[in-house]
């Protein structure tokens, strides 16, 4: 169940706040999407999604986490704080069915509004799959065997010298999953803090995020699609002046990216963020990319965060070090790894903004989502097809 109306990733209240200082009157459709479909919804789990969305709907922010986020989140300005004060989670918002064992979920009002839905929604998916669907696993691993394989992972991630944030909420078995990885990992040097603002505000360690892909996506209908990143990063860039600088690099893929992040937001943003494709080659491409606009590669930054394990991170920690700072979001790995029971594979991505589709086409072709026909222009807009094709 969701604990807070903070029980949430930072990067839906970054972009929150800037969708309210710059696009506050845009309309949004959300889609779901189970990238597995032999994971069936039965009844018993319908209606537990639809109990705890009844809950989520009674949440509100208290003043003790109100005056957390002024103290340890500077970037919220106080007019953004008493916006979040008075919100509240609306179920009109959302058109969810249940047919022939797949969940259909749409979500639709104003971008500023529907945004804070996509995370909790998918924790509330995930909770109750492993509720009322998948239930073997609850006999057979006792919360001391994860606590022991969580205090092992920290070990090692700490050992190597890396630099990790739990990145966990949207795919966790349940909220204690992932309480259990914030308070364990926080004793452990190397823990730099949880994407979850509620979990960062209970244990006493640092919220991360910036932003997520809808920002760019959005981005190419509201200011240009051919070049979305330069607008989206120099918009971001304008509302947080310096902080949160942190680019997401591979919406439309990353030569797209590279093509827009030129010497003035290379220069202005601490480093990128990888979400897909072989993070190894990612890097070599980003070191030799701030070398050729004469910047040092080791004064920038690359986070990690596409399917990362504790060896993968151990790997690219290595094959950094002295070369580019790095550090890790790690998600599923952290707050749903039960072996013989595997974490859902869902996503819900913003599909239209006032009206006009919206897509994502990745590095990995498996991750491009959207309307066919406005993949396939953006595809050709990007060099990666005929319009044909």
């Amino acid at each position: 169940m969701i604990q807070s109306i903070l029980d949430n990733d930072l990067y839906k209240l970054t972009m929150q706040q800037a969708v309210l200082a710059a696009a506050p009157d845009a309309e949004v459709v959300y889609k779901f999407k189970n990238r597995r479909p032999e994971k069936q919804v039965n009844k018993a789990m319908f209606s537990g999604i639809q109990q705890d969305i009844e809950q989520l709907a009674k949440l509100k922010m208290d003043a003790v986490e109100h005056d957390w986020l002024a103290k340890e989140c500077a970037f919220f300005n106080p007019a953004y704080l008493e916006y979040l004060a008075n919100y509240r989670f609306n179920p009109d918002e959302l058109i969810l069915d249940h047919n022939d064992n797949e969940l259909s979920l749409t979500i639709k009002g104003l971008w500023h509004s529907t945004i804070m839905w996509e995370v909790p929604l998918m924790a509330i998916i995930s909770r109750n799959h492993f509720l009322h669907s998948d239930k073997s696993w609850n006999k057979k691993k006792t919360p001391e065997k994860q606590e022991a394989k969580a205090l092992q992972k920290a070990k090692n991630l700490s050992d190597a010298g890396c630099l990790w944030a739990d990145f966990g909420t949207r795919r966790r078995r349940n909220y204690e999953s992932q309480n259990r990885i914030v308070e364990t990992h926080k004793n452990y040097k190397g823990f730099v803090g949880t994407s979850n603002v509620h979990l960062a505000c209970k244990h006493g360690v640092k919220p991360i995020g910036t932003m997520a892909h809808e920002w760019i996506m959005a981005g190419s209908v509201l200011w240009s699609l051919r070049h979305a990143n330069r607008y989206a990063l120099a918009e971001w860039g304008k509302i947080y002046h310096g902080q949160l600088g942190i680019a997401l690099t591979d919406t439309f893929g990353t030569p797209a990216f590279f093509n827009d992040f030129d010497q003035q937001l290379a220069r202005e943003y601490d480093g990128v963020r990888h979400d897909s494709a072989d993070p190894f080659t990612f890097a070599d491409q980003v070191i030799q990319y701030y070398r050729s606009l004469g910047i040092d590669p080791a004064s920038k930054s690359i986070v990690f965060s596409d399917s990362l394990n504790t060896e993968l991170a151990i790997e690219l920690q290595q094959f950094c070090h002295g070369r580019i700072k790095c550090s890790f979001g790690i998600g599923t790995h952290f707050s749903n790894d039960y072996e013989g029971s595997p974490a859902l594979n869902i996503v819900i991505k913003i599909s239209e903004i006032n009206g006009v589709p919206v897509v994502k086409l990745s590095d990995d072709e498996g991750k491009a989502t959207g309307d066919k026909n406005a993949v396939r222009v953006a595809k050709w807009t990007f060099g990666l097809g005929g319009l044909d094709e």
